[in-house]
């Protein structure tokens, strides 16, 4: 199956003007900066702005919190905050690894506010939204990853609003699993973790310690330790995602969704990779929404509970969330109505 693709056309490098490289000939004038080839018309968004925006801006600031909408640079941050949500990022803006995609602060964090958890979960309170995703950095400078503290803060959010739905995107941890199992013991009910891109291009696109088969640990784990430790006794499910337009190619990508179903990987979504800077990586290729909804049926076809594809769509975005909601849901209510059969057949057994 062939997908259609937009290519970056190539610019070609003048060659210098023979007449002016001899001896004794001026400098050679600096060669201009390659143009940046512009978006496609399916990749403008609406400038943000309104009272709900404005509204979640304003909460967010007075509680000292970071959103991954503004720091990641989002396109969605307009529809999402309109919306009346946005995806928090926890302990800080300053990221401890410097990926070639993220437009996220790289350098030597502060140290972890300890009323994050309470002003994390106020906030989202505040919302009034059921479904909730919370993010982080990574924080390699700390033992645990900022595990616990990410922890705590899920805690603090169901401990708020018990029926709330809380998705999280989590770093790996150094592959360190305690970590993974301090989420699952959390409370989340959709655990994400990105694997982003192709094992070939991993190297190229995340930090050196970040690697493809560790990102596929975590999401194993989340997958086989998940079962039955959601609320009501229903599997956690775990979720990644996937950019496009980084060189990849058609058979890496299939690859990459045979490599997730094996280690039992539940969602998957599909994003153009944009660029945040001229520092960061080049976009390859601006990949065609039709491209898009293919890769989705193809995934569909593998075995994915959900797929969400789009050259806007993001991890944390809100388009699955209706989705999952409903299916973990709906999987609280089979099993309920489950163990009340099982305890029914068990008092007619006694009874007799």
């Amino acid at each position: 199956m062939k997908f259609p693709i937009l290519q970056n056309p190539s610019t070609q490098t003048p060659a210098p003007d023979a007449a002016m490289t001899g001896p004794g000939c001026a400098s050679p004038q600096p060669l201009p900066r390659k143009p940046r080839t512009p978006k496609p018309p399916w990749l403008k968004v609406k400038a943000p702005g309104g009272g709900r925006y404005e509204q979640i801006r304003q909460r967010l600031e007075g509680l000292d919190l970071w959103t991954v909408c503004q720091e990641a640079q989002c396109p969605n941050i307009g529809e999402c905050w309109s919306g009346g949500t946005a995806t928090i990022m926890l302990m800080g803006g300053t990221c401890t690894r410097g990926c070639r995609f993220c437009a996220v602060d790289t350098g030597k964090p502060g140290p972890l506010d300890p009323m994050e958890p309470f002003n994390a979960a106020k906030a989202v309170v505040a919302m009034g939204v059921d479904y909730i995703v919370l993010t982080s950095v990574n924080r390699d400078d700390l033992p645990d990853g900022g595990a616990a503290h990410f922890g705590n803060c899920v805690k603090e959010l169901k401990r708020l609003q018990p029926d709330i739905l809380v998705e999280v995107l989590i770093p790996d941890f150094q592959g360190r699993m305690a970590g993974v199992e301090t989420i699952i013991a959390s409370g989340a009910d959709v655990i994400a973790h990105n694997v982003e891109t192709t094992r070939r291009l991993t190297r190229r696109v995340r930090d050196v310690r970040a690697t493809y088969d560790q990102s596929l640990s975590v999401l194993k784990y989340i997958k086989e330790q998940g079962r039955g430790r959601g609320r009501g006794g229903v599997d956690v499910l775990a979720k990644t995602s996937i950019m496009l337009g980084l060189s990849e190619t058609e058979d890496e990508v299939r690859e990459t969704l045979v490599d997730l179903r094996n280690v039992g990987c539940d969602v998957v979504t599909f994003g153009q990779y944009l660029q945040p800077s001229p520092k960061h990586l080049e976009v390859s290729e601006f990949i065609a929404p039709e491209a898009f909804d293919k890769w989705a049926e193809v995934a569909k076809e593998m075995g994915f509970l959900y797929v969400a594809s789009g050259p806007l769509v993001r991890s944390s975005y809100r388009a699955g969330e209706f989705y999952l909601h409903a299916h973990i849901e709906g999987q609280r209510q089979a099993k309920s109505s489950e163990i009340e059969m099982l305890e029914n057949r068990e008092s007619a057994g006694g009874a007799a």
